[in-house]
């Protein structure tokens, strides 16, 4: 039997297979890659680190700041370490490079351009999106 090691982040996967069996390696790969890939983009896909574009054609996103709370799609606060801003929950950090951001950002000045439309609050718990 052979043991094959399958890395992927911080899971490990072990997997004895025998050698005649390509076809069972086969089917178990095409199963536990897609998986092992959607579960680590997850965690990406919901981070918040923000880098903010001066153009708006490299932004994933344009955003309008509105200047009233209940006019907002989403309630913004933006925290001062990166580790607070986990989950899609309205809190934003704020990168200094585009490398180290999930999701780059464009204000906009009309609110007609924008994906989303955010109000800065002042307090962590008003932060979330708003029905």
């Amino acid at each position: 039997m052979a043991l094959y090691y399958f890395a992927f982040g911080k899971v490990f996967v072990s997997l004895f297979i025998a050698y005649p069996s390509n076809i069972l390696l086969k089917t178990v790969m095409k199963k536990i890659i897609p998986l092992l890939i959607l579960i680590f983009s997850v965690e990406s896909l919901l981070a918040q680190r923000i880098y903010v574009e001066d153009t708006a054609y490299k932004a994933d996103l344009s955003i309008y700041e509105v200047d009233r709370e209940y006019k907002a799609d989403l309630l913004v606060f933006k925290v001062d370490r990166e580790y607070k801003a986990k989950g899609d929950t309205g809190l934003w950090y704020f990168t200094d490079a585009v490398y180290k951001a999930d999701k780059s950002i464009f204000f906009v000045d009309r609110e007609y351009k924008a994906d989303l439309k955010v109000f800065f609050v002042d307090r962590e718990y008003k932060a979330g999106w708003k029905n």
